[in-house]
């Protein structure tokens, strides 16, 4: 597995790049100041899996090319880790964003960008920027290649696809009209596979794919039909742990429950609870106030849906493990998806 330290030691080297890409454009000093910290506070400290993942899944390919366990090349390592960092400023932009539209509080155990003092809703530029960056980044190291194209279209799809999850999302569970009528299991999913899973799971196996100098169609059908499953199972776990997980673990204060959100928990809730019991979650749900986020919790807790995701969590390992047996080894290695599997099974934060 990649050092996650080599990785992080990369970040700084990048930031310069991209503060020094400013030059060109004349920046002022403040500016350059204020885009560093934006992108240093935003960017840097999670748990990076979307960017190793990268390096990881390119690391098993070229052990498949060659036949030979031995470390990637330095200058495999190197690309990959940039497409890598490319990823981990795609979540910042998406989390800026998120954060606003939310109104979180906390994001990686500290304030959330936009609650600083001085920067408010300019954090929504600094999105932007952000997100632009990336491009800047692939127009650097990547415009030799053959593959360039396919890999900014490849970024803009999934980036596409990420807004459209969030749209649904946003419009399914306003947080100022509350309707529960409008949840349903079939939009969950519909928004988990374009919200969470195609940029969190696809991409970083997609890049390693075309680093790797693969071009079968094939070969990328079948990485996006399992690891859009994988990523299906690892938002439902994220639902669970927004409720049930420990702030000081999973690095912020959950909010579903007051944000409306149509998550894993609320549909299962409305799937088998009574009617008392629904009633109760339509009183409560999306409201702020502490002892409605209590009622909610209590109607959860009845119904044991800690008990009901446990079994869904093993049922979804068993199923995802025989559609990876499943699939063409030959095509993408059983060990990537594998080594996803093993990254989120039961984690905690």
């Amino acid at each position: 597995m990649t050092s996650k330290q080599a990785f992080v030691d990369f970040f700084p080297q990048l930031v310069d790049d991209l503060i020094g890409d400013l030059e060109t454009l004349n920046a002022q000093p403040e500016t350059k100041a204020w885009v560093r910290r934006a992108v240093e506070y935003n960017v840097n400290g999670g748990k990076m899996n979307r960017g190793l993942s990268v390096v990881d899944a390119l690391a098993v390919l070229r052990q498949q090319q060659t036949g030979q366990a031995s470390p990637l090349s330095a200058e495999d390592t190197k690309r990959a880790t940039i497409l890598g960092w490319c990823i981990e400023l795609l979540q910042a932009f998406f989390l800026i964003s998120d954060d606003i539209m939310d109104s979180s509080v906390t994001r990686r155990g500290q304030p959330c960008w936009y609650r600083q003092s001085e920067v408010g809703m300019i954090a929504i530029n600094d999105a932007f920027i952000i997100e632009m960056m990336i491009y800047r980044i692939l127009k650097r190291y990547f415009r030799q290649d053959s593959f360039y194209v396919d890999l900014v279209e490849l970024v803009q799809d999934v980036t596409f696809k990420t807004e459209m999850g969030q749209n649904l999302d946003l419009i399914t569970a306003p947080e100022d009209d509350v309707d529960l009528t409008r949840f349903s299991m079939a939009k969950y999913w519909y928004i988990v596979r374009y919200k969470t899973a195609y940029y969190s799971f696809y991409l970083p196996v997609a890049m390693a794919l075309m680093l790797a100098g693969v071009t079968d169609a094939k070969a990328f059908q079948q990485a996006e039909d399992i690891l859009l499953t994988l990523g299906e199972y690892f938002q439902a776990q994220d639902d669970y742990l927004d409720c049930f997980g420990a702030p000081e673990t999973i690095g912020k204060i959950g909010t579903d429950i007051e944000d409306n959100k149509c998550s894993w928990l609320i549909n299962q809730a409305l799937l088998l609870g009574s009617k008392e019991q629904v009633d109760r979650l339509y009183a409560h749900y999306g409201k702020r106030q502490p002892q409605n986020v209590e009622a909610v919790k209590a109607v959860y807790r009845e119904l044991d849906l800690a008990g009901v995701f446990t079994k869904y969590e093993t049922e979804s390992y068993q199923a995802i493990a025989k559609k990876i047996d499943a699939s063409d080894n030959n095509l993408v290695p059983h060990k990537i998806f594998y080594d996803f599997m093993h990254k989120i099974y039961k984690r905690t934060k």
